[in-house]
């Protein structure tokens, strides 16, 4: 059986207080039954070393781009070569994070947009899915995928939090759902309404940590091991077996991200 975190920031645990290393991180979610990660990269600047952790570690893929709240006016500039320099390394599944956040940081609404514009465009011409943050602006992120004429580019709407509506254009569009702890949240009922909705085969669990840990954990630092928490939410949603969900999304995962599961 397989369970995959498709998203968690390995980068920023917590190393001083918490853990040792990614070692132990990884020795943690695999006795979760958590055997595979991805690890997005948020910026330019810091994603050399972010693939300096992940790159010889077993089981673990990564991303590159600029998050949506790391755009600003003295960065917009970025060159697309370096971008398209780390897409092209070894274990680099995916252009994410990318989109577009009007809630955290909506003073930058326009050069996000362009930003975001650009890295779908890098993305197709790459051949590598996207992995899409979108707060407050999911509807818009699938307008521009569709003005740049890269509807087919793929990915994953992560950490989904919007409406069934827009769900189903994303799913349209082909793009996977990804479901985070916030399924378990009092207030997640939103969450939990599209994830009845969404099809079983295009779905993804993930723990975005050290965010949105899900109960029973919240208000702790969150951490790969406990996507197994969300998965057993999501299966429940879905009616089906603890060890269906885990196979299942594990596939999608594979699907979405282009890559073999060993």
């Amino acid at each position: 059986m397989f369970l995959v975190d498709s998203h968690c920031h390995l980068d920023s645990l917590d190393y001083e207080n918490r853990f040792k290393d990614p070692a132990e991180v990884l020795a943690r979610a695999h006795e979760a039954g958590v055997t595979h990660l991805l690890c997005p990269g948020v910026d330019l600047e810091s994603f050399p070393r972010m693939y300096d952790m992940i790159k010889d570690l077993p089981h673990v893929w990564g991303a590159a781009a600029m998050h949506p709240e790391n755009i600003t006016p003295d960065n917009k500039d970025w060159q697309d070569e370096t971008l398209e320099e780390f897409l092209s390394r070894d274990k680099i599944a995916a252009l994410g994070e990318t989109g577009l956040d009007f809630v955290c940081t909506p003073e930058t609404r326009s050069i996000q947009e362009e930003s975001f514009a650009r890295q779908v465009v890098i993305a197709d011409k790459m051949k590598k899915p996207l992995i899409i943050h979108a707060r407050g602006s999911a509807a818009i992120c699938l307008d521009i995928i569709n003005a740049v004429n890269c509807r087919d580019v793929g990915g994953v709407m992560h950490c989904y939090c919007d409406t069934v509506d827009v769900a189903r254009r994303s799913l349209d569009m082909g793009l996977f759902i990804s479901i985070s702890g916030i399924v378990t949240f009092n207030k997640g009922e939103n969450v939990r309404e599209v994830c009845r909705y969404v099809p079983l085969d295009r779905l993804l669990v993930e723990t975005d940590s050290p965010y949105l840990a899900p109960v029973p954990k919240r208000g702790k630092p969150n951490e790969p091991a406990y996507v197994s928490y969300t998965a057993k939410a999501v299966a429940e949603l879905k009616g089906v077996t603890y060890e269906n969900l885990c196979n299942t999304v594990s596939q999608n995962f594979a699907e979405c991200f282009r890559v073999t599961l060993d």
